[in-house]
């Protein structure tokens, strides 16, 4: 009966493990997260300019600090031996910065080594720690940080 006992609770203590693992990791896509973020338009006084900026939603506050995977497609910068990406959800042609698409689209991505050699539009996935930006206009809305491609 021990001897049962005792792989039952070990059985639970590796499952319950795996459950907490899993527990950072958002049940949807990061995407559609960031897309029911609203924005609201705010006169920055520093600019003497409006912008849109994030209300972000709780399910998101509750990732802020957290690992996540995020997966889009590469944006180039014009940034060499840069450390820093931009993911998209959409590719380039339809992408915020040259498409229709708002700021909810687009990720910053801050790399733990330089950024690899890679096609535009290339489909990449990251592992890091989000953070989010409400204030910073001249920063993305979405940053991960510590990222690694995976």
């Amino acid at each position: 009966m021990k001897i049962i006992l005792n792989i039952l609770v070990s059985v639970l203590l590796l499952f319950g493990g795996i459950g907490f693992q899993f527990q950072t990791q958002p049940k949807e896509d990061l995407w559609s997260m960031f897309q029911r973020v609203p924005f609201k338009e705010k006169l920055n006084r520093d600019f003497g300019m409006y912008f849109f900026y994030p209300e972000f939603t709780e399910e998101l506050k509750a990732l802020k600090g957290k690992e996540v995977v995020l997966r889009g497609f590469y944006i180039p910068l014009d940034l060499i031996d840069s450390q820093m990406l931009v993911l998209s959800k959409y590719p380039m042609a339809e992408c915020f910065f040259c498409g229709a698409a708002g700021p909810e689209s687009v990720a910053v991505v801050y790399l733990q080594s330089k950024v690899p050699r890679m096609k535009v539009d290339e489909i990449v996935e990251v592992r890091g720690i989000l953070e989010l930006n409400a204030t910073d206009v001249e920063e993305m809305t979405f940053i991960i940080q510590n990222a690694t491609i995976i």
